[in-house]
């Protein structure tokens, strides 16, 4: 399937280089998920309560995807939200698919509504992954310290911010190797911001970065899309400024 403008680019210049490396997805092309993902589009359910004022850094960062504020997010919602900081519905559909296959289950209660495909904020830190940066916490809280060290150990032309080849070294560096299946998820997950939030010059700027674990550089985005009335991935290049 073709992804017009940054799409395009995330994939096909940043994930293709490390395609040997990755490991295969079970979710992808499997028609019985897709057939289960547009099942749960029409489901309804009940709320989840969600303390607000005591969210964790985690809990923020998914909760912008939260569009209805009802504690759950739905695979209708992540779409939703992904077209909202800029790409196109089918992109946003192929990105969640796998995103709410992964974490529905490990958020889901036991008494939640099969097939446990909607992700239930106050649990998202279950759904952890390894090969990160360390700066969120085992319970999703953000640590300040591990959130210097991503400039401070990869942030080698400019102090406050990190070109693409910056960004890939760092996700090279962090990799488990004795959790492959926890490669793919950082790829993806910033290639995409990387994409979209990076400046003309090929920066992500620290407080972009910064706003990855609050959510706010998502906030962003979609004010940027909503004034500029853009419904596509907008036409950036995964580049490298060196």
């Amino acid at each position: 399937m073709q992804r017009p403008g940054i799409c395009d680019s995330i994939w096909e210049q940043f994930c293709e280089a490390m395609r040997a490396q990755r490991p295969s997805s079970a979710a992808a092309g499997n028609p019985v998920l897709a057939l289960l993902f547009l099942w749960v589009l029409g489901w309804r359910h009940v709320t989840a309560e969600i303390d607000i004022g005591n969210m964790t850094a985690l809990q923020k960062h998914v909760s912008f995807f939260d569009r209805n504020k009802d504690g759950i997010i739905t695979p209708s919602e992540t779409i939703e939200g992904i077209v909202a900081i800029g790409c196109d519905y089918a992109f946003a559909r192929d990105f969640a698919s796998p995103v709410h296959a992964g974490l529905g289950p490990k958020t889901s209660p036991k008494d939640a509504p099969l097939p446990h495909l909607s992700i239930y904020i106050k649990n998202i830190y279950k759904g952890m992954h390894g090969s990160d940066t360390g700066a969120l916490d085992a319970k999703g809280r953000f640590v300040p310290a591990k959130f210097e060290e991503i400039f401070s150990k990869h942030a080698k032309n400019r102090p406050d911010a990190l070109t693409s080849l910056e960004v890939k070294e760092m996700i090279l560096a962090n990799r488990d190797p004795d959790d492959p299946q926890s490669w793919a998820a950082p790829i993806q997950e910033w290639g995409l911001i990387y994409g979209l939030a990076s400046d003309k010059n090929g920066y992500f700027h620290k407080d972009s970065v910064r706003g990855i674990y609050d959510g706010s550089v998502f906030v962003k985005l979609e004010e940027e899309r909503a004034s500029s009335q853009s419904t596509v991935c907008r036409s950036l290049s995964f580049r490298s400024t060196v």
